[in-house]
């Protein structure tokens, strides 16, 4: 009778460690991912250029990235959390190798959640801008500058898509932590 239960108590054990060893698999899958959004919307926006010619060819408007300092925080935020995520995936990778890294998943909540409130900050400042270059302000006189600059500001809402993607899979990344910590 004793060796049944001790034989159940170790299958619920092993069955554990199978779903810590699955949510570690998923949770370098996610980060992955949302690397690639990062650096996506960094290279996007920090390479969105558009110049327009008034009237002659002497005479050029431009509309830059770096014109606006919401979109250069944007740009360095985004690098800053790629760079974080790939100096995360090998913690992660050491997470599926062993399963009781509780001190280090601890680590990754919070260096986790640091980088969602930067990622947060950078892509709603830069989506306030966005939004202005679309439809303009018609109680201060700012005009929508989309209908000349559709280039860029199709490169600069784009851009948007990969910041906030990389919100969301944050927000899974502290959740799923935060659940194998508890199984742990």
């Amino acid at each position: 009778m004793k060796a049944a239960s001790i034989e159940a108590g170790e299958g619920s054990k092993a069955k554990v460690r199978g779903v810590n060893r699955g949510i570690s698999v998923f949770d370098l899958v996610l980060r992955i991912a949302a690397l690639v959004g990062t650096l996506a919307s960094a290279v996007a926006m920090g390479t969105a250029d558009q110049a327009l010619s008034f009237s002659t060819q002497i005479v050029n408007f431009e509309a830059q990235y770096d014109d606006i300092d919401a979109f250069k925080f944007f740009v360095i935020v985004n690098a800053i959390a790629c760079g974080y995520l790939a100096l995360s995936i090998p913690i992660s990778i050491f997470h599926i190798i062993r399963k009781r890294a509780g001190k280090s998943r601890v680590l990754l909540i919070f260096l986790d959640a640091i980088m969602l409130v930067f990622i947060t900050s950078g892509a709603s400042a830069a989506a306030a801008i966005v939004y202005l270059a679309h439809n303009g302000n018609t109680s201060t006189n700012w005009f929508s500058i989309c209908q000349q600059y559709t280039d860029f500001c199709q490169r600069s809402a784009g851009s948007l898509i990969g910041s906030f993607g990389a919100m969301a899979l944050l927000v899974l990344l502290i959740i799923l932590s935060a659940i194998a910590l508890s199984r742990g």
